[in-house]
């Protein structure tokens, strides 16, 4: 499994849209962070330290910058030398503005990256807070296929040759996207919502048991594949029983849901036997969650609706005497 976090180069290297010009050297730039916040040190810059968030990213804005630039040289300096006393994975000045040169100088010394970028401060946070979001987000990995159906996320699973990958392939072949093969990386974004992706290694490739490996990419074209997407609905293919036939679901009223990550996810079981269409079904399956999630629920239309019929008919058999 991926280990949680990233690095400062990283960042520096894989988005160019934070516009990070790196003022020290590149001593440091393999500091991991570890936490999705952020931190700005005004309080900390007057030399209050007591809560200081160190083990996040320091973002010095315009008021941090012109609170030290107003700072007489020897008060600059104390400051400087009490604030790299703390352990820091690097610092970053916003609005284009130039770093302090004692900032600079212990910086260098410290081996911890500097950077000063272009973008206004409440613009960086929110880019830098994404990225470190989907970064650190709590994660897992689940053997089985992630499609997108109908523009529903769907994760089929099953026991290793139920016939996942061949459902996939077909589902592909009628116009619908793959996401991952085999093993599904899933993180959570937030309390709610599941993200599914695919190894760079594996990332738009498929197992065929006696065809082997398949690039769905070069096979159907770049609209066949899709690199993420959000987890709607798990989908579990079980070869068929015939003792246990009668406990399959018959009137979906009620919804099963399965946890992932602490996230509860929209829970299906497909039996698997010989004559059974299961794309056919697994695309009627994200076309009625696509209904659910917009408030129609046909199991319960149909139920209600047998319900007043029973009601009306019970009424009309045995009418009220006075």
């Amino acid at each position: 499994m991926p280990v949680p976090g990233i690095t400062v180069d990283t960042i520096l290297r894989d988005h160019e849209d934070l516009q990070l010009v790196l003022v020290t050297g590149e001593a440091g730039l393999s500091n991991r962070i570890n936490n999705a916040e952020i931190n700005r040190p005004g309080l900390s810059l007057t030399g209050f330290f007591d809560f200081f968030a160190n083990d996040r990213i320091q973002i010095l804005g315009k008021g941090e910058w012109a609170y030290l630039n107003s700072l007489a040289e020897d008060k600059l300096h104390e400051i400087t030398e009490k604030f790299f006393e703390f352990h820091l994975n690097c610092i970053i000045y916003t609005h284009g503005n130039e770093p302090q040169v004692p900032f600079v100088e212990r910086a260098k010394a410290k081996g911890i990256p500097l950077f000063k970028t272009e973008i206004a401060t409440h613009r960086f946070i929110t880019l830098i807070s994404q990225i470190l979001d989907r970064a650190l987000a709590p994660r897992t990995m689940r053997h089985g296929v992630l499609i997108e159906v109908f523009g529903i996320g769907t994760l089929l699973t099953g026991r290793s040759g139920v016939g996942k990958s061949e459902t996939a392939l077909e589902l592909i072949e009628r116009g619908h996207r793959l996401v991952a093969d085999d093993m599904v990386e899933i993180r959570r974004l937030s309390e709610s919502y599941l993200i599914g992706s695919c190894s760079d290694l594996l990332r738009h490739h498929m197992e065929i048991r006696g065809l082997g490996i398949l690039n769905i990419k070069d096979l159907f074209g770049v609209g066949s594949v899709r690199d993420h997407k959000l987890i709607e609905l798990i989908i579990n293919l079980k070869e068929w029983e015939e003792q246990t036939s009668g406990e399959y679901e018959r009137t979906g009223i009620e919804q099963s849901m399965e946890e992932i990550l602490g996230v509860s996810v929209p829970y299906i079981e497909i039996p698997v036997k010989p004559g059974r269409n299961i794309p056919i079904i697994v695309e009627t399956a994200a076309m009625n969650q696509r209904l659910r999630k917009m408030g129609k629920n046909s199991a319960k239309e149909f139920s209600n609706k047998l319900n007043t019929y029973i009601q009306q008919s019970s009424i009309e058999t045995n009418p009220i005497k006075d």
